[in-house]
């Protein structure tokens, strides 16, 4: 079983341009996105949350249910659902802005214990941003690393939603012991102002960085560093491409037994370029479609 911790949300996608340009609901959330996109790929997956009883909270749990994702670790709550209003430039990528005040997925609390089967927990987003659930969170993630669990991070700043950049990034060092992988695209390492190589002295044993259409680049522990080129396609829109990707990542590492940080070491050159090809591959199908909609495992062929 792979959990995905983190928030779940209703992006509301333009169908226009301009200021007032109608808005389309649809389910999303890094975490959430993420979780779906396990689902499809058929690996066993379980959602760690706290969502809202209102219609949009019922209609995400849905969307998982649909993608085959165990959702009984999901806490409720009466609180409104958190909203994201999303802006699309030229090149099909998102903006966000939020709105999170008083909404039922910043509430989360530390549940008792992980499934019984749990080989790994990601985690990312707006969910270690907004407290009080982001000191949950991250209570969640230390003790799954203690317990020896395969940690995933995915940053994915959202700037708007952190008061104190400074802050955050001291917090977000505070992570890397607890982290087996991690993973962030380029501009989130530009933001947060660090390298792989500092990165990965300070705990995980392999750092992501995914370029865009430009492709992805693994840093190892051992020194190690491979990169594959993007997968070509006429772009609609890049929501949920990260999410994918971090999925991709994860399904590959567990079909390969490399959910722990000593297989993840062993990993040779061959094994990296064909997860990363897969990854790439995977987010390429995404950005071709409008919205987060991941594929499902009969779309990408052979890993």
């Amino acid at each position: 079983m792979i959990v995905v911790a983190g928030e779940a949300l209703i992006d509301l996608v333009p169908q226009g341009t301009g200021a007032l340009a109608g808005l389309q609901p649809a389910l999303g959330g890094g975490p959430y996105n993420t979780a779906v996109a396990l689902g499809r790929l058929g690996s066993p997956t379980a959602f760690c949350s706290r969502t809202s009883r209102d219609a949009f909270g019922q209609a995400l749990l849905d969307g998982l249910r649909k993608a085959g994702v165990d959702v009984s670790a999901v806490q409720r709550g009466p609180e409104p659902t958190t909203l994201a209003v999303a802006t699309i430039d030229g090149n099909g990528s998102a903006a966000y802005s939020f709105y999170v005040d008083g909404t039922a997925d910043r509430l989360f609390t530390v549940p008792d214990g992980l499934p019984a089967d749990t080989r790994a927990v990601s985690f990312g987003t707006c969910s270690l941003v907004l407290e009080p659930g982001a000191s949950a969170y991250e209570k969640l993630m230390r003790t799954a690393a203690a317990q020896g669990v395969f940690t995933a991070l995915d940053p994915n700043i959202r700037a708007g939603l952190i008061p104190d950049a400074d802050a955050y990034r001291t917090r977000f060092l505070g992570w890397l012991p607890s982290v087996t992988l991690l993973k962030l695209s380029e501009d989130d390492a530009r933001w947060l102002g660090g390298t792989p190589r500092e990165w990965l002295a300070a705990g995980p044993s392999a750092v992501v960085i995914t370029r865009g259409g430009d492709g992805l680049t693994v840093f190892t522990r051992d020194g190690g560093e491979h990169s594959v080129p993007g997968e070509r396609v006429a772009v609609v829109d890049t929501i949920g491409a990260g999410d994918t990707v971090n999925a991709a990542l994860l399904h590959g590492l567990s079909t390969r037994n490399a959910l722990s940080s000593e297989a993840l070491a062993g990993l040779d050159a061959d094994a990296w370029t064909r997860l990363l090809r897969f990854a790439a591959r995977a987010a390429a199908i995404t950005c071709s479609r409008a919205g987060a909609e991941p594929p499902y495992a009969s779309e990408l062929g052979e890993l």
